[in-house]
């Protein structure tokens, strides 16, 4: 059965292959054509310092550039920032600084914020930002070498150096918080506005 109600699919303004999969698992149809903004630009002229604040306004100009250039189309646009105590990470930019968000992050609990808005035609039709607290294990120099060996390239594409759907999950002793929300989209809220515009029959 198609659940599936929406004329058309959804536009997903993101290449994360971790929103890809929750939105194709959830029977949700959908085109990815990622938002062509200069992310950090944007962040380091907005002012803004809260982690989960940047994760709102980015996924809003993201959703919103992309849907002013695809008329009368819903777009979801997401974002993920990590932060410890006041310090806001972003996806390290290669090896060095991956070990580097490592060893900060080692030991500690960290708070990960998801940001998922839908626009269209350039308005906000729905925002949410949940968050879940991951604390990581206990880190020597040996076991971080050994887990950036082993996760090679991946460990550039995602804040905080991991992605908890694959090696990455060796680095927690606890996670505090919704599954969804620690792969980059607050699922269930989507949802309940998808269904609230009555795009899906479920």
């Amino acid at each position: 059965m198609n659940i599936w109600r929406g004329e058309r699919p959804l536009i997903l303004a993101s290449q994360s292959a971790a929103r890809k999969m929750l939105l194709t698992g959830a029977g949700i149809p959908f085109e990815a054509i990622p938002a062509d903004i200069d992310e950090r630009e944007i962040q380091q002229s907005s002012g803004i310092a809260a982690a989960g604040d940047i994760a709102a306004m980015l996924a809003e100009r993201k959703a919103a550039y992309v849907s002013l250039r695809h008329p009368g189309r819903y777009v979801v646009g997401a974002d993920q920032t990590l932060a410890l105590g006041t310090r806001v990470f972003n996806k390290p930019t290669g090896r060095a600084e991956a070990a580097d968000q490592l060893h900060a992050l080692a030991g500690q609990t960290h708070a990960l914020y998801s940001a998922a808005v839908v626009a269209c035609d350039g308005a906000t039709l729905f925002a949410d930002v949940s968050v879940a607290h991951m604390t990581m294990r206990a880190l020597d120099d040996a076991a971080i070498e050994a887990y950036l060996d082993a996760a090679g390239a991946a460990v550039t594409s995602s804040v905080g150096a991991y992605q908890l759907e694959g090696l990455g999950v060796h680095l927690f002793e606890l996670i505090e918080g919704d599954h969804f929300t620690i792969l980059g989209l607050p699922l269930l809220p989507l949802l309940k506005f998808l269904r609230g515009e009555e795009m899906i029959a479920i």
